[in-house]
């Protein structure tokens, strides 16, 4: 299948899943939960980075392109629109990275998705409580490594592409065409991954560090959310969850 096919097979689906519960507020309720407790659970998991003047920035782009509760619907349009020019104008590593990130956010909302239809509705639940039994319910494992390895290896090409000026230089005389043709949402979230993976590339061994973090910390996530015992888990979580920014939340 053509990379843009891909893209635009995996943004028709997040659509669909838009659809579904665009008409059922106690779904779209839950679904926005359990994005929010997400949130939530990355901003206290990386309180150091938040605070690191090397990996805030970083930081922040995972949390506010990743992790964040908020709607991505304008840049999925966008994205999907460009998704031919895409493959003609960019490598193929860019083109390739594209398709990692469209994939990734398919199946990100889908396990969202699966999780807000398994939230308990028990008025008074603690939402680390909801959040682990309805994680359970979901299973789906081999998914969640394959959305942590995806993520990886997103932030591992960015890291490698930021190192190539002429892309660089192309986004930056991208930006008023982008703008004159609506794609000015887009336009900001390709800029903003550039600038801020060029920041930590331009320091050796920064962009492995940071991920090495990330990765090791996400995945004893997976592990705990899927073995500990649930009162150990609920616990755990309930203070990452404390200690969570509200402004980030």
């Amino acid at each position: 299948m053509h990379a843009s096919n891909q893209i635009r097979e995996s943004i028709a689906r997040v659509v669909a899943l838009r659809q579904e519960v665009a008409d059922q507020p106690d779904l779209a309720l839950a679904l926005h939960t359990v994005k929010h407790v997400q949130a939530q659970r990355f901003a206290g998991t990386y309180q150091d980075l938040f605070r690191s003047a090397s990996y805030a920035a970083c930081a922040n782009f995972f949390l506010e392109e990743l992790y964040s509760a908020k709607n991505f619907a304008e840049r999925d349009a966008q994205f999907a629109r460009i998704a031919g020019a895409l493959q003609r104008t960019f490598p193929q590593q860019v083109v390739a990275t594209a398709v990692a990130l469209a994939e990734l956010h398919q199946l990100t909302e889908e396990l969202d998705l699966a999780m807000a239809l398994n939230w308990p509705l028990q008025p008074g639940l603690p939402g680390e409580q909801a959040y682990v039994r309805a994680w359970r319910a979901v299973g789906r494992r081999e998914d969640r490594l394959w959305q942590l390895d995806t993520v990886l290896h997103i932030g591992q090409e960015l890291g490698q592409l930021t190192r190539k000026p002429g892309l660089l230089l192309m986004l930056k005389m991208m930006r008023k065409p982008a703008q004159l043709a609506g794609l000015g949402s887009l336009q900001n979230f390709l800029e903003s991954g550039f600038n801020t993976f060029s920041g930590l590339a331009r320091n050796n061994g920064t962009v492995d560090s940071f991920l090495d973090t990330v990765k090791t910390r996400e995945s004893a996530w997976i592990a705990r959310l899927f073995d500990a015992q649930p009162v150990a888990c609920m616990t755990e979580l309930n203070q990452t969850l404390g200690l969570a920014p509200a402004e980030n939340s």
